[in-house]
C-alpha cells in the first residue's frame, strides 16, 4: 500500500518509529511494515552503523536487508567517532529523500538518543575539543588509578548539579562531555538543553514501542544470547583484534563484545560470558523500558497483535493524525507499568 499523503492537511511528512527494549521483534516487524506500507527503513541503533559487528549487534541480515531499503548500516569502522549530531544530520537527509520519492519512513531501533536527535535535533554545543577532551580523560584516569574514580562526576555535581544528577557517575564519557561543554562555552549542559526543549520536530510522527512482556522477553534474550554464541560471536571478535581494533575502543566496550575479550585473551570461558550477556541485556533492555516510559504519547504494542499494529499505522497515514484504533486482547497495553519488571539478578 503506498500512502496518498496529498490527502492529509499536516504538510509535515509522516515518520513511523518502531523502538522498544531489546530482543522484542522490532526489526522484523519494522521490514513487514515497511513492505507493508511501501517504505524505507532508517536504523536508529548506535552499534549497527558499525562494520564487521554483525553477529553481536543483531543486525538484519543481508537477505532481510534486501526486503526493503535499508539505511545507515554498515556505515563506519569501529575505530572511527560517530556521533549523535553526525548520525541526526545523515539520518534527516535520507529522511528526505525517502519522503521525495513518496514513501515512508520507518525509524527504527532502540537507541533513545538517536531517535531524540532525529526528531527533534541536538543542542548545538560547539564542536568538540580533542585536547580538552583528552585531558579530563586522563585525568578520570589517574583519578580512577588512585581508588577516586567519581572525582569528575563530582566536580560536575558541584558546578552542574542538574546534568550530574541525570549521569550515572560510571558513565565517564557523559561526565567528561558535560564538564567539556562547561569548560568551553561557560554555560551549564542541562542549561543549554533546557534552552533547547528539544522542540526541532519536523515531522508527523507515530511512536511505536514494542514489547512481549518481562516473561517473553527474559526468554527472547536468553535465547538471543546463545544463538550470538552458537553464530560465531568469538569468532567475530577474534576477526576485530585481527583487524587492529582493540578492546579499548567504545564500540568492542559495548555488550556482547567485552564480555567475549576475556574469553579471546584466554581469561575466561564462553560459559561465563554467556552469563554476563545475558545479565547485562536484561539490564540495558530495563533502561530502554524506562526512557519509553518517559516518551509522551507512545503506542505500546505487544509483537504478536500484528492486524492491530497494521491497523494503526495504516490509520496513521491515511488520515494526517494518529487515529484511536480499537486493540484487541493481545494489542496495545498500558505499557511496561502494568508488567513486572526485567529481573537484573
Amino acid at each position: 500500500m503506498s500512502p496518498d499523503n496529498s490527502r492529509t492537511s499536516n504538510p509535515r511528512p509522516p515518520v513511523v518509529v518502531v523502538t522498544g527494549p531489546t530482543g522484542s521483534g522490532k526489526s522484523a516487524l519494522a521490514i513487514d511494515l515497511a513492505r507493508r506500507f511501501d517504505g524505507e527503513i532508517i536504523n536508529a541503533d548506535s552499534m549497527q552503523v558499525f562494520r564487521y559487528m554483525d553477529i553481536g549487534t543483531a543486525k538484519p541480515s543481508l537477505e532481510e536487508r534486501s526486503q526493503v531499503p535499508h539505511h545507515l548500516f554498515d556505515i563506519v569502522d569501529p575505530n572511527e567517532n560517530y556521533s549523535a549530531g553526525r548520525y541526526a544530520k545523515e539520518a534527516r537527509a535520507i529522511a528526505e529523500r525517502i519522503h521525495a520519492r513518496g514513501r515512508v519512513v520507518f525509524l527504527t531501533g532502540g537507541t533513545g538518543l538517536y531517535i531524540r536527535a532525529f526528531l527533534e535535533g541536538l543542542v548545538e554545543t560547539g564542536a568538540a575539543d580533542r585536547q580538552l577532551r583528552e585531558r579530563l580523560e586522563a585525568e578520570q584516569a589517574r583519578a580512577a588509578e588512585e581508588g577516586d574514580a567519581s572525582r569528575l562526576h563530582r566536580r560536575l555535581a558541584e558546578f552542574d548539579p542538574d546534568a550530574a544528577a541525570k549521569i550515572h557517575p560510571n558513565d565517564v564519557r557523559r561526565t567528561v562531555r558535560a564538564l567539556e561543554i562547561l569548560e568551553q562555552s561557560g554555560q551549564r549542559a542541562s542549561s543549554m538543553r533546557s534552552a533547547h526543549a528539544f522542540t526541532d520536530c519536523p515531522y508527523r510522527v507515530l511512536h511505536l514501542a514494542i514489547d512481549p512482556g518481562r516473561d517473553v522477553l527474559v526468554e527472547r534474550i536468553h535465547q538471543r544470547a546463545e544463538v550470538m554464541i552458537e553464530a560465531g560471536l568469538l569468532r567475530e571478535v577474534r576477526g576485530l583484534r585481527e583487524r587492529g581494533y582493540g578492546a579499548e575502543l567504545r564500540p568492542m566496550q559495548s555488550i556482547g563484545y567485552r564480555h567475549i575479550q576475556p574469553v579471546v585473551d584466554g581469561a575466561d570461558t564462553l560459559v561465563n560470558a554467556l552469563e554476563g550477556i545475558e545479565i547485562d541485556t536484561r539490564r540495558f533492555a530495563r533502561r530502554q523500558r524506562t526512557w519509553l516510559r518517559a516518551v509522551p504519547d507512545v503506542h505500546w504494542h505487544d509483537p504478536s497483535d500484528v492486524a492491530g499494529i497494521f491497523r494503526r499505522v495504516e490509520a496513521f497515514l491515511r488520515s494526517g493524525e494518529d487515529a484511536e484504533i480499537e486493540q484487541g486482547a493481545a494489542g496495545e497495553g498500558a505499557g511496561p507499568e502494568s508488567r513486572s519488571s526485567i529481573t537484573t539478578n
